[in-house]
């Protein structure tokens, strides 16, 4: 639900980021509302009504910030605050945000505009934005003591610039950036060509890659974490309770990856190859784009890639990285593969009935038990589809290719059947020879004998 309240009064201070006369003009009208967002739901942008067109971007289980005409120059107003964040059913963390939710809400403008960004801090500590990418007055960067005091808490500042370029942007703190962005605070900022016959797609999806590391049972993440992550998101959500990217057969799609975490991703999609045509230094010229079905996302970094949606199907969309599909990991976990744990399961039911051992023919029965769990936790591995359990989490969701999708439904059209002769089934027949290898050193295939003919 979105909910818009106004905020009264700004403190003299967020007058250092702008000229005097700038500032008397938007004093005059006061702050501009700050929306709320209060749930996890993917919203839907309406297509803008004046100025250039564009397709809005679509972020996963995320939304939009509402802007404001003062003059010629498009006004937002982002609150730093603590939030909830759901980050899956039966899941909530004690974050910090920007106007109710982590990740924040998405900027939307279009090249050449000009933008004032009235940043309010809620915090109990100093914090600052910078525009990830932006190209901008120096004082404007949001660097903490070097483009700007500390926004201190209860005060509002400024940030005013024109958008120079288009492409994809991300925008956190620059003040106890460690802290504040362990803590969730980050964004997108998407700039849209002012010519809509440059770069257009049909729909555009934005995924921010963050990672939490939250002891089972508990609501705050741990900051001074540096690798040993637990919980590995999507614009701070996880799978199951990551939306799909619904599209209609024959869209030309585009998806937008941020990474501000701590380690690079590599993004793997099913059933497509596609071309990457933008970094956060901006567009890639068509000669120079390169085909991939992964695309690595280093740390602070933005890559997208577009394809056409030829395939209908159900296609996995995942990190490659197997350990980010996984949830609460824990990573003193010995392996028991090949143990027998008969005799010690009975020992230890003497005294917990409800023991279960795990992990002595792999790990894909934590997709199906049913063990007792920590409040405000969530299994390792999760999510049905139709024909069982996906043993997945973390950061995976499913790429949904339809006919008859309409220009602005997102909605989830369930699972895909697949036709006849079209899936893969049980053999009961006769199995053909089979070759078997145990020598390791390297085995020359001879040439066909058609390839010495002729």
């Amino acid at each position: 639900m979105l909910n818009r309240r106004q905020l009264i009064g700004v403190g003299a201070a967020g007058a250092a980021l702008v000229s005097s006369q700038a500032w008397g003009k938007t004093t005059n009208m006061g702050l501009p509302e700050a929306a709320q967002m209060d749930s996890a739901s993917t919203l839907i942008t309406p297509r803008p009504n004046s100025g250039p067109d564009y397709t809005p971007v679509v972020t996963l289980n995320g939304w939009t910030l509402p802007h404001r005409m003062n003059g010629n120059v498009k006004e937002f107003h982002l609150v730093a605050e603590p939030v909830e964040r759901e980050l899956a059913d039966g899941m909530i963390a004690h974050l910090w945000g920007y106007n109710g939710q982590s990740t924040g809400p998405t900027i939307e403008a279009v090249e050449g505009d000009r933008v004032r960004i009235y940043v309010t801090n809620r915090l109990p500590e100093h914090t600052t934005v910078h525009w990830h990418g932006l190209i901008l007055p120096s004082g404007m960067d949001g660097v903490g003591g070097l483009s700007h005091p500390g926004i201190p808490p209860g005060k509002t500042y400024v940030y005013e610039f024109d958008l120079t370029k288009s492409g994809t942007f991300m925008y956190h703190p620059h003040a106890d950036e460690m802290v504040q962005m362990a803590m969730g605070m980050m964004g997108f900022f998407i700039v849209h060509p002012k010519d809509p016959t440059f770069m257009p797609v049909d729909r555009d999806f934005l995924i921010m890659l963050n990672a939490y590391d939250i002891d089972p049972g508990t609501y705050v993440p741990r900051i001074m974490t540096m690798t040993d992550f637990n919980l590995w998101t999507w614009n701070s959500r996880i799978f199951p309770d990551i939306d799909p990217l619904v599209v209609n057969r024959g869209d030309r799609v585009r998806v937008r990856v941020g990474n501000l975490t701590m380690t690079n991703h590599p993004i793997h999609m099913h059933g497509y190859d596609f071309k990457v045509t933008c970094t956060d230094g901006g567009w890639v010229p068509e000669s120079a784009q390169w085909p991939e079905v992964s695309i690595d996302i280093p740390v602070g970094a933005m890559r997208a890639y577009e394809f056409v949606a030829d395939h209908l199907g159900d296609w996995a969309i995942h990190c490659h990285k197997s350990h980010h599909t996984m949830n609460a990991m824990g990573h003193d976990v010995p392996t028991f593969i090949g143990v027998d744990k008969k005799p010690l399961t009975q020992k230890i039911r003497e005294f917990q009935p409800e023991y279960m051992p795990m992990g002595t023919a792999g790990m894909a029965d934590m997709g199906v038990m049913e063990m007792p769990l920590p409040d405000n936790t969530i299994p390792m591995m999760t999510g049905w589809g139709p024909y069982g359990p996906i043993e997945m989490g973390g950061m995976f969701s499913v790429v949904k290719v339809r006919e008859g999708i309409g220009p602005d439904d997102y909605s989830d059209p369930g699972w895909y059947e697949n036709p006849p002769g079209e899936q893969a089934y049980e053999w009961t027949g006769e199995l053909p020879e089979f070759a078997t290898n145990t020598n390791p050193k390297t085995q020359i295939t001879p040439r066909p004998a058609s390839a010495d003919k002729g």
